[in-house]
């Protein structure tokens, strides 16, 4: 894990959990389209810059409608399954630069973003406190 990622763990676990499982889901569906966004955006230039942000996209979006949660479709999941996966996804975002080998060049910069938005999210997300749909 990047040692900017640790600082917002490290930040985010002195702060309260504040977030809803509505307002956690309306964050999965945005940074799902934000990837996909630029994917489409990416395809000329860098090709496997925009294949990595079609899976991070297509993943975090599979996470979000398979979750038992408001906005969630099939529910699949449950809520804290949810929260180990949307880990996961952080550190892949985060790590896709350098496994699609693109991690010298800009594109790279919006994966760390996303990573760090994603990490940001889920520790200020109270996933213990919720009851299923």
């Amino acid at each position: 894990m990047p040692f900017w990622q640790s600082g917002v763990h490290f930040a985010a676990r002195r702060i309260p959990a504040r977030i809803g499982p509505a307002t956690h889901a309306a964050l999965d569906y945005a940074v799902a389209g934000s990837f996909l966004f630029m994917a489409a955006r990416m395809w000329r230039r860098n090709r496997r810059a925009a294949v990595g942000s079609l899976l991070c996209g297509g993943i975090v979006a599979a996470n979000a409608l398979l979750t038992d949660y408001p906005g969630g479709v099939f529910n699949v999941i449950d809520y804290k399954t949810h929260a180990r996966v949307d880990a996961g996804l952080a550190v892949l975002a985060g790590a896709a630069p350098r496994l699609l080998g693109f991690s010298g060049e800009p594109e790279a910069g919006f994966f760390n973003v996303e990573a760090l938005a994603q990490s940001v999210a889920a520790s200020l997300t109270d996933f213990d406190h919720y009851e299923p749909l």
